[in-house]
């Protein structure tokens, strides 16, 4: 297939993306030291995770303007590490968002501007059974429908409250779609990606008609 990580719109409101290339490389890895052990269970009942000083943070310097996006690595170890590795490899930099989806979501991480697949490393396990939910402002991972386990380097941001992408059930299409972090500046960016105009092309139902770039992804701390 041409645009083996095209999205794929399917019933149940689900995100449903082909397998990327994969490579026997491992991961790194670096988790955050919490602050305090209350703050720690609280952030194990609660679909938002408390903002703490020691959270990896990468910002996404796009021709939209500027998100910083905070991860959450206590819940979604494995796939904030898979997150960081791309960034910190310069994978996420000069790719677009090729598909937004106004109310729903908007999805990028693989696509240069030619629109050449950029492709991914071997697949993650998920992790959207964390108790995270797929509210307005989080990242997520995008995946194979039908491969629980699928997830590489794409990923989507929430443009609002998807309770149908969340973690309700063992089977592949209701396993769900892992948060692993979400937006703690640049909201307006959110707000900019609803308005734009997208279109149709051979391979992309839904392409921003104006490229918009990921410039760069830089780790914070």
């Amino acid at each position: 297939m041409a645009h083996r990580l095209k999205l794929i719109w399917a019933f149940s409101l689900s995100i449903a993306l082909a397998a990327a290339g994969c490579s026997s490389e491992g991961p790194k890895t670096e988790s955050p030291v919490d602050d305090d052990a209350a703050a720690a269970a609280n952030s194990l009942s609660s679909p938002r995770a408390p903002r703490r000083r020691n959270n990896p943070q990468v910002t996404l310097r796009t021709t939209l303007g500027e998100i910083i996006i905070e991860l959450d690595a206590q819940r979604a170890p494995r796939t904030v590490t898979n997150f960081l590795n791309y960034a910190e490899g310069g994978h996420y930099n000069n790719t677009i968002v090729h598909h937004v989806d106004a109310g729903y979501v908007a999805l990028g991480g693989a696509y240069t501007p030619e629109l050449a697949e950029k492709p991914g490393r071997y697949p993650i396990p998920n992790e959207a059974a964390n108790g995270r939910k797929n509210l307005r402002g989080t990242i997520a991972m995008a995946r194979q429908l039908d491969a629980i386990d699928s997830s590489t380097c794409q990923f989507f941001i929430n443009l609002a409250d998807n309770p149908g992408l969340d973690h309700r059930g063992e089977g592949p299409d209701e396993y769900g779609f892992c948060v692993f972090g979400e937006v703690v500046e640049g909201l307006e960016v959110l707000d900019k990606l609803e308005r734009i105009e997208v279109h149709g092309t051979a391979g992309f139902d839904k392409l921003p008609v104006e490229t918009v770039l990921i410039e760069s992804a830089r780790r914070l701390r």
